[in-house]
This record gives C-alpha cells, sequence and structure tokens, in this order.
C-alpha cells in the first residue's frame, strides 16, 4: 500500500466489501470503534465480518483493544458498516493510509459516520467513565502539516479547499442530546484535540491544551473527519472519557493503555446507548 491510495486501490477495497458483505447489504452509516470499546460491535444483528487483513490495500490495527475486523449487519434497523478498531498515525501509517477505510465507505455509499474514542480528560470538570459529545475539534496534527487531504487531488471524492467551521453535524449532535437526556447519561459538550501519539501528554501539553479550550485531547478522530466531511458525510463524534489528564509534575498516577481498555468497560453501555438512540431516530 502506498502512502497515498491510488482511485484504483480504492475501488479494489470497496469491491472486494461490498461482495464479502452481499449484493442485499447497503449500509448508509458507519460506526467507528475506539480503544475498549469493540464490544459495540457484539450488538450488531445478522452480521458477517471481515477481518481487515483480508480487503485489499486496507491498513490492519496492530494496537490492543482494537480487533480489527468489518462487521455488517442491522443494528436498531439500521444497516450499519463497523470498524472494530482502527489504525493510528503512530503505527507508522500515513494519514491517507489512516483514513482509507472512510475513502471506502463514501465509495459504498456510507452518508453518516459516528466516531468514538477514548480520550483525556482536560477540562477538569470531567470524570474518567462518562462521555463528551465533540463539537469542534483542534487539529493540531494538521497544523503541523499531517493532513489527510495532502498530496495529490482526486475531485470526485471532493474538494481541493474543504470548509471545516461545521465539522460535527447539528442534527446529529441534538440527537445524542435528546438520547441522552431521556436515558439519564451524563453527555458532556466540548473540544476534541487530536495529537500524534503515542506518548501521552505531559504536564504542560495538558495546561497549553486547556488553555486553547480542549475539553479531552487523543490520538485519532480527527483525520477521519477531515475525510468524512470531504465526502460529504454527516459526522458525530463521542468522546469516552478514560482517564483524567494529568496537569501537575508531582502528581500522583501515571496515564497508561491498560487504563483506556479498564475505562472502555464502563464505557460500553453508555456509548451503546447513545448510538442506538440515535440510530432509532434517523
Amino acid at each position: 500500500m502506498t502512502d497515498y491510495p491510488t482511485p484504483q486501490q480504492l475501488a479494489e477495497a470497496a469491491a472486494f466489501v461490498r461482495q464479502a458483505m452481499g449484493p442485499d447489504r447497503r449500509p448508509q452509516i458507519a460506526i467507528v470503534l475506539g480503544s475498549g470499546l469493540g464490544a459495540l460491535a457484539d450488538e450488531v444483528e445478522d452480521a458477517v465480518a471481515i477481518p481487515y487483513g483480508e480487503i485489499p490495500h486496507f491498513p490492519v490495527s496492530t494496537i490492543p483493544g482494537h480487533l480489527g475486523r468489518l462487521v455488517i449487519g442491522r443494528l436498531e434497523g439500521q444497516e450499519v458498516i463497523v470498524m472494530q478498531g482502527r489504525v493510528h498515525f503512530y503505527e507508522g501509517y500515513s494519514m491517507q493510509q489512516v483514513t482509507l477505510p472512510i475513502r471506502v465507505f463514501q465509495l459504498l455509499g456510507v452518508n453518516t459516520l459516528i466516531l468514538t474514542n477514548a480520550a483525556g480528560g482536560v477540562n477538569p470538570s470531567f470524570k474518567a467513565g462518562e462521555v463528551m459529545l465533540i463539537v469542534d475539534h483542534l487539529n493540531l496534527l494538521g497544523m503541523a502539516g499531517a493532513n489527510p487531504l495532502r498530496g495529490p487531488h482526486d475531485p470526485a471524492l471532493g474538494p481541493r479547499f474543504l470548509d471545516m467551521s461545521k465539522a460535527y453535524d447539528r442534527t446529529l449532535r441534538q440527537l445524542a442530546l435528546q438520547v441522552a437526556r431521556e436515558a439519564g447519561i451524563v453527555l458532556h459538550q466540548g473540544v476534541y484535540a487530536g495529537l500524534a501519539g503515542p506518548t501521552f501528554e505531559t504536564p504542560a501539553d495538558i495546561r497549553f491544551l486547556r488553555l486553547a479550550g480542549v475539553d479531552a485531547v487523543g490520538m485519532s478522530t480527527v483525520p477521519e473527519t477531515i475525510v468524512a466531511r470531504h465526502g460529504g458525510m454527516r459526522v458525530l463524534g463521542l468522546s469516552g472519557i478514560s482517564n483524567v489528564a494529568i496537569d501537575q509534575v508531582d502528581a500522583e498516577g501515571e496515564a497508561s493503555h491498560e487504563e483506556v481498555l479498564e475505562a472502555g468497560k464502563q464505557l460500553v453501555p453508555k456509548m451503546l446507548t447513545l448510538i442506538r438512540g440515535v440510530l432509532a431516530r434517523l
């Protein structure tokens, strides 16, 4: 797989998925499951599972908590295609490789993308195990040049210059807030910052992000949102707060991926309720 997947490679990947899932399935909603949230895919009914490694040119997950397969079926009466785990920039993939699955979804006719992630709570009022609805993001990777739209431009996929002032769909956000109210789930709203990783943030990083208006921080989601919007999809973003970020050098405790996966056990029921509720209202 090249750093910049070609239109032919995208078409080959999409054709493989289309054949594997069968001609009668036409999912218009895709869901990406973040660290520790893969169990949500078990809720999909009448499911067909396709390991990433079998799909031509598809990036393969290398991180614990990311099983690495597409699960296609029905959830709340909607046809869905679920990424049970994602790939990340820090795994050594290019931004274009990281977002290749979103391009494949675009070619398959997906028009709505639900993104989930595990994130560190930068806002001091957040607690581990709570959920944040993403209303906007801070693209620190893109500011440094790592933008998934960098490089060769195919006008068939979207515009050369993309407006990002409405990255996260207002209607979908309102639906999520309605579901949360009815279910009694605390659903914060805030700004997500996308960093490269794989190191967790220093206390100085956290204080800087807080000054910049960031509420949660992670290592994914932003590139996927950009490519989804480039392809005309509506995007809903949900961050599971897996830990409270450390903002003082002498604070006790430390961040770890094990902590993230453990928090996922608390977050899965809440995420499932929110996603099911949104799907049922679409």
